[in-house]
């Protein structure tokens, strides 16, 4: 394809805004989304703690997006708002109902920005961890977009070796890898 038929491709591609939990995992899923989207980057976790954690991740993020100039934005830490939702859940086992109220912020702030700020699609790099289920996530993006004006591209970017794939392009981009998904009750030895 010539630069001008690429470039004038590029400028036809529908805008998605992509949450990132992190720069890891959104290696491989800004690859694949690349082919279809004009991806812009969307960090909101308030799960992530300690607030130390949160900002080596976001650091890397900026770092990641600068080097694959991938533009993005940076929610605001709402770490109360984030523990207030999940109380009574901090004994739950990884994956259940306090994992999915974290997905459903998380992809609700993503929804309502990219409604607020004119993206046409939006979608989580969640998908890619194999901790994370498609079949969880997908279905509550799909309701959020009957709620904002945003259509949700569903995916398990865990498919086709998404996993193994980001964490070879973490190796080769020097990216952190951490070894919890965020929070602090997923870090404790009975919910490893």
């Amino acid at each position: 394809m010539s630069q001008s038929r690429t470039r004038a491709h590029t400028l036809h591609k529908p805008h998605l805004l992509l949450h990132v939990c992190c720069a890891a995992c959104a290696t491989y899923v800004l690859q694949v989304l690349r082919e279809d989207f004009n991806v812009t980057g969307f960090f909101c976790n308030p799960n992530i703690q300690p607030e130390s954690e949160y900002n080596l991740r976001r650091l890397q993020l900026e770092r990641y997006a600068t080097q694959v100039a991938m533009p993005f934005h940076v929610a605001d830490y709402h770490v109360e708002r984030w523990f207030r939702l999940v109380s009574q859940h901090e004994r739950d086992p990884e994956g259940a109902q306090r994992c999915s109220i974290c997905y459903r912020m998380r992809l609700e702030d993503t929804a309502r920005f990219a409604a607020e700020h004119g993206y046409g699609y939006f979608t989580t790099t969640l998908s890619v961890s194999p901790h994370k289920r498609a079949q969880v996530i997908n279905p509550m993006g799909h309701e959020l977009a009957r709620t904002y004006p945003v259509k949700f591209h569903a995916a398990d970017f865990k498919k086709r070796d998404g996993f193994k794939i980001s964490c070879e392009l973490s190796r080769q981009f020097g990216l952190y890898r951490q070894t919890y998904c965020g929070c602090l009750f997923s870090r404790s030895p009975g919910n490893r």
